[in-house]
């Protein structure tokens, strides 16, 4: 069983910074497209990041991984008070296949909290 464990959230002024972690354990991101997704209260998840097996990314802030670590990254620069939200990381469910798509992902962390003062 993947679990997925993220890290690195908290509050931070408007203009500022966090570098988010997502921890895997029980099985490797190696060969998997990572995501990161983010749900603010009363709005729908939405996509944030994703980086492929081979490192293609796509998203609104830099997004890395760490095979050997077992670890993918999202590093938030110019944070806005509209980026505070739950983000969460996720892992494809399919390996080798790149998807930005919600519901192509199987495996979730429990999220981090990021807020955003203004």
């Amino acid at each position: 069983q993947v679990q997925l464990v993220e890290s690195g959230g908290g509050l931070v002024q408007a203009g500022g910074s966090l570098r988010l972690s997502c921890k895997a354990s029980g099985g490797t991101v190696r060969s998997y497209t990572m995501g990161w997704f983010r749900q603010a209260p009363g709005k729908e998840r939405e996509f944030v990041a994703a980086i492929s097996p081979t490192a293609s990314v796509k998203g609104r802030f830099a997004i890395s991984r760490d095979n050997d670590k077992n670890t993918v990254y999202l590093q938030m620069n110019s944070l806005k008070a509209e980026d505070t939200a739950i983000y969460s990381c996720a892992r494809a469910r399919v390996p080798l296949t790149w998807t930005t798509v919600a519901t192509d992902f199987d495996y979730w962390g429990q999220g981090t909290q990021v807020t955003v003062s203004s």
